[in-house]
């Protein structure tokens, strides 16, 4: 398999990262609304510092209209609760005017003390429905205009959606040097493919076969060796691991065994990215797995049954999903985005039984973003269990 050149070449660890539910995604049962698991300040605060406690190194906070909170305020109320983990944070290129987004942005780095790193999005906002090239084209304007915010005395900037002359960039100067937090990107377009290719520092991946994976990749560099670049690439997957095989594939059919299908569509069909091609990628993976679910074998899709984005999940012991983690790694996938239902039950089941052997890193500290105040930890690789 041809690996890719990544930017972080010289990093022989991994960002491994958790998901905070802002968006009311957590069951104990998938497609089962659980009080006690709905997103909320409480509730998702507590994922947090349990991710921070058990050596996570970066925290996806996703953006969503119709369920959930509003990401930017939540990142910064867990600035002064958390003093490790980084901030993964959405960002609705053209939901706010892009130079006070700019500001958003620096305020909240300088918060943080370096630890943000941001998702672009290019989706519709509740009420719109706008072509793809145009919500790509005004994405592009957005993040060179952040570049000029973070990078330049001044932002001068002529587009086809924004113009800005002379604008001062002292209020919206980031934390981190050397070009401001790190982008990450997800999508599927040739119009997605451009923009990170153009713009972006790492090209988020949901689960595919490896094959799939690896032809998106190659496909994603040569965009962005056009343009003189390498990228770094991440995959955004859920969890199940279990101190056996048996186990984990037991508790993958606990978690489905109430979901209603027709339920379950709903919930699919209510997300705002609900028709787009990477949704339809993680459908086509369900059509193609066996009678279980499994499209790899331990790549299972049902929890694809109830779930927009996302939608298989690395189901295994910690032996079999430590050799799934290290064979993505030698493709050349350097970030990692998990999750599991219950998220609090699940950082522990990962934490604890697969965090202690997996070199970590993070990527900012990587990049020269912002110094590294304390070393990469844990540094060595245990023995496995």
């Amino acid at each position: 398999m041809t690996i890719v050149p990544i930017t972080s070449d010289g990093v022989d660890a991994a960002e491994v990262s958790w998901f905070a539910a802002l968006c009311s995604d957590d069951y104990e049962y998938l497609g089962m609304p659980d009080g006690s698991l709905r997103s909320s300040w409480e509730h998702c605060s507590t994922i947090v510092k349990r991710a921070e406690a058990r050596g996570f190194r970066n925290i996806l906070c996703p953006s969503s209209y119709q369920v959930g909170q509003d990401t930017l305020s939540f990142v910064a109320a867990c600035a002064p609760i958390t003093d490790r983990i980084n901030f993964l944070a959405a960002i609705r290129c053209g939901e706010m005017q892009p130079i006070m987004l700019a500001r958003t942005v620096a305020t909240l780095d300088h918060m943080l003390k370096g630890r943000l790193t941001l998702n672009v999005i290019s989706s519709d906002f509740p009420g719109e429905v706008a072509a793809s090239d145009y919500r790509y084209r005004r994405s592009h304007e957005v993040v060179e205009i952040l570049r000029q915010a973070w990078t330049r005395d001044k932002i001068d900037y002529e587009g086809e959606v924004y113009q800005f002359k002379g604008v001062p960039t002292d209020p919206a100067r980031p934390y981190q040097q050397n070009g401001g937090p790190l982008l990450y990107f997800g999508g599927y377009s040739p119009d997605a493919l451009e923009l990170c290719g153009a713009q972006c520092d790492v090209y988020l991946m949901w689960p595919e076969p490896k094959d799939q994976l690896a032809q998106r990749m190659r496909d994603v560099h040569a965009r962005a060796a056009a343009h003189g670049r390498t990228l770094d690439y991440g995959l955004r997957v859920h969890m199940i691991v279990r101190d056996t095989e048996a186990e984990a594939r037991d508790y993958a059919e606990h978690l489905v065994s109430r979901l209603d299908d027709e339920y379950g569509k709903l919930i699919r069909e209510r997300a705002h990215d609900a028709i787009s091609l990477g949704v339809s990628h993680q459908a086509r993976a369900r059509e193609l797995a066996d009678q279980f679910g499994y499209v790899e074998p331990h790549l299972w899709t049902g929890i694809g049954r109830a779930r927009s984005g996302c939608g298989a999940a690395l189901v295994g012991s910690v032996d079999q999903v430590m050799s799934e983690i290290e064979a993505y790694q030698k493709m050349g996938i350097r970030a990692f985005i998990f999750s599991g239902y219950p998220h609090l039950d699940e950082a522990d089941h990962f934490g604890t039984k697969v965090m202690p052997h997996l070199k970590t890193c993070s990527l900012p500290e990587a990049y020269g973003r912002v110094p590294a105040e304390t070393p990469a930890t844990p540094l060595g690789r245990g023995v496995r269990r």
